[in-house]
């Protein structure tokens, strides 16, 4: 048959298919196990040829989310979830308790600039936390900027702040709906009024201002002919000078001819030199300089080896100091002279340790060291020549975040937070070398009654792998406690002990929390990074799964007991180890994951830079790897898989929600047992960032609630009447 006719004949028959299960509202289940009705998934004859091997993808048409045939699909599959979750018989109990639980004062680390200091606050069900300013540390704080008055819903979230460096101007981008496009605004600190400027086509761009704030620079897309932003495409450094319209602004930087390299920028305080770090992926990067004060200056490659990370962290003159794995897998600390910028000619100033450096800010001529030791944080002091000089001590076993300070100011102030301490901030003199605690938030739920542990277990290979597991202090190992899996394993990101009041409702139920450290992640240094990337994938849902059969043979709990719960990357993670091991987890939450292994490249540059982590199926040895792990590609007909809740947000263009939808098709057709296939679509969010509360408490309300109905037990008794 022809092509054309081929995809019109199949689209005509996918839509009279959804047009039909559109039509009629379905009922709520009242039971777990009556059969549901899902929407008919027509199943295609795509056929895609990758290194001589057919690879069938019926479900092809679900990745075009602007035809109406998809969304009539996404409409009829929320008109069997939403239902079915509000049936639950604890769904509005849980809902009430985690209000309840979300419901306290909170505020993040001050940052300062001149004699202003901010921060965000949020009174407890704020949608949105608000951004203060007050002049001096004892000054009363005022509000500066609220986002939640930027929508009705509460969806148009503040992303990123940056305030110039005089401390006049407040840049600042807004997100509508969760989506990673931004629009930056920029609004004057004294009269807290916005200018006319309006700059867009951005994403993951920071800003970076001129000492005297006359503009900035920052990094965007490229136009198509037709005047569309085209996010296939590598991006570029601009200028931006206050008062001007975008279209003025000046490209300082386009590498457009490396497809998968991405600048962006920093000035070093002194404005003497732009820094372009150039990303491609997320295992090394670039450094490239202009020197500002020499207008004909051209851009030098000073760092160019692509052998390691390297994080600017600031400059002394022709110094420039950076955090690097290159020759140092934990990470140490190096000064590079923009005059002889050679390997031969760096300075070594904090060599690496066993510890995991994961940050590094240089405030009062000081280094404040943040490492991870065994996934939880300590912080180290160095003086500007790299010589050891004090430690901070801090509470517990927990995690710091936001080590904010600059190197003129003799204060620096962080957070921090575990899995029972929902946040203290805290203040280190420099001169008095004290720490004083400014604020402490206070949980309305008794956290007392819960304790922290950190155990090591062997994973499949022999491999020694932490998880941290959360428990009430008076729980039985008898194997029937309903436990709660979750798990990330990649893009050197690290899971360390830090507040989530829905992790709190959760314990208050009874259940365990256990947290593993898989490969993949960030915790233990480059190594552990890449052993849990492309050919070594398989090394992270190893561990995951080596973490789950721990759980059940120490007795925290059972198969019968037992789900699993991992977003983006992590919702990879939970398709592929409940394709593995079906028969080990009892029900699963894959959110927001990344699900279709072989095609997810397709939908923009971002995507395409996952690479550094999962290969490409484009090359033949990838394409193997991939094809053996991609959750959509692993589904099989007659196989009884977990009861499975799918979230994912229409907005989302970071993981695109095909992957979900693909995903929840393929399950909902193979499934062979009456454990349910949900597809819950959130039709005014992203990837996660910028969700406002009450949707946060949605969400959550429902997967607990699915949880708890299919973990339930006979001796299972609910707490949600706790105060």
């Amino acid at each position: 048959m022809n092509k054309l006719l081929f995809s019109m004949v199949t689209i005509m028959t996918v839509s009279a298919a959804l047009t039909a299960c559109t039509t009629t509202e379905q009922a709520p289940s009242e039971h777990a196990d009556e059969e549901l009705n899902y929407p008919v998934s027509p199943r295609s004859d795509q056929v895609t040829d990758y290194h001589g091997n057919s690879v069938q993808d019926p479900y092809r048409w679900l990745e075009d989310l602007n035809s109406q045939t998809t969304q009539q699909w996404v409409t009829a599959q929320n008109r069997v979830t939403l239902p079915y979750l509000a049936d639950l018989e604890q769904r509005d109990a849980l809902k009430t308790r985690l209000t309840q639980v979300w419901n306290y004062e909170r505020s993040s680390t001050p940052f300062r600039h001149g004699r202003f200091y901010f921060h965000f606050q949020n009174n407890g069900l704020q949608d949105q936390s608000v951004l203060y300013v007050r002049e001096g540390l004892n000054g009363a704080p005022r509000p500066l900027l609220d986002p939640n008055q930027l929508s009705d819903d509460g969806t148009v979230s503040l992303t990123r702040v940056m305030v110039s460096p005089n401390a006049q101007y407040l840049a600042y981008a807004i997100s509508d709906g969760g989506s990673d496009w931004v629009e930056f605004r920029v609004r004057d600190i004294q009269s807290g009024e916005d200018l006319a400027d309006r700059l867009t086509g951005i994403k993951f761009s920071n800003v970076s201002w001129l000492p005297d704030g006359s503009g900035f620079y920052y990094s965007r897309y490229p136009e198509t002919p037709a005047g569309e932003v085209d996010d296939s495409r590598s991006v570029a450094i601009y200028f931006h000078r206050i008062g001007s319209a975008q279209r003025n602004d000046r490209r300082i930087y386009d590498l457009s001819q490396y497809p998968s390299w991405n600048p962006y920028p920093e000035v070093t305080r002194d404005g003497r030199f732009l820094i372009a770090t150039i990303t491609d992926g997320f295992s090394s990067n670039a450094v490239h300089i202009l020197d500002l004060t020499n207008r004909d200056a051209r851009w030098r490659r000073i760092i160019d080896y692509w052998d390691g990370l390297y994080e600017f962290i600031d400059s002394d003159a022709n110094l420039l100091f950076f955090r690097t794995t290159a020759g140092a897998e934990n990470g140490r600390v190096i000064a590079v002279d923009v005059n002889r910028p050679q390997p031969q000619h760096w300075q070594e100033l904090i060599a690496e340790r066993d510890a995991t450096l994961r940050e590094v800010r240089y405030v009062g001529g000081k280094f404040f060291a943040h490492y991870l030791e065994d996934a939880h944080s300590q912080i180290e002091i160095f003086n500007a020549y790299g010589r050891h000089e004090d430690s901070i001590e801090l509470p517990g076993i927990g995690s710091v975040d936001s080590i904010t300070g600059q190197a003129s100011h003799l204060e620096t102030f962080f957070t921090y937070t575990s899995f029972t301490e929902p946040g203290v901030t805290l203040r280190y003199d420099i001169d008095q070398q004290q720490v004083e605690e400014i604020d402490r938030a206070q949980s309305p739920a008794d956290l007392s009654n819960y304790q922290t542990r950190q155990v090591w277990y062997e994973s499949d290979d022999g491999t020694a792998v932490s998880m941290f597991i959360v428990h009430r202090h008076d729980i039985e190992l008898d194997s029937a406690n309903p436990a709660l899996l979750y798990g990330y394993g990649g893009f050197n990101v690290a899971l360390t002990p830090s507040y989530n009041p829905a992790h709190t409702v959760w314990l208050e139920q009874g259940g365990v929390l256990a947290i593993p450290n898989l490969r993949g992640g960030g915790e233990y240094g480059a190594n552990w990074h890449q052993a849990g990337t492309k050919l070594n994938k398989q090394n992270v849902f190893d561990d995951f799964i080596s973490a789950a059969r721990y759980l059940i043979d120490e007795g925290y709990t059972s198969p019968q007991q037992l789900a699993i719960q991992g977003a983006s990357n992590g919702g990879l993670l939970v398709g592929a180890v409940m394709t593995q091991q079906p028969s080990l987890f009892a029900a699963a939450l894959p959110d927001v994951g990344v699900l279709d292994m072989l095609r997810y490249h397709t939908s923009s540059a971002n995507a395409k830079a996952w690479s550094s982590d999962y290969g490409l199926a484009t090359d033949a040895e990838d394409f193997a790897a991939l094809l053996a792990y991609s959750p959509v590609h692993n589904v099989e007909t007659g196989v009884c898989y977990p009861a499975t809740l799918i979230t994912t947000g229409d907005h989302d263009d970071r993981v695109a929600p095909w992957h979900s939808y693909k995903f929840a098709a393929a399950l909902q057709n193979a499934q062979s047992c009456d454990n349910p296939v949900l597809l819950r679509v959130e039709t005014r969010a992203g990837h996660g960032a910028g969700t406002p509360t009450w949707m946060r408490i949605d969400q959550v309300s429902d997967q607990w609630a699915f949880l708890l109905d299919k973990l339930q037990s006979e001796s299972q008794s609910s707490n949600l009447n706790a105060d």
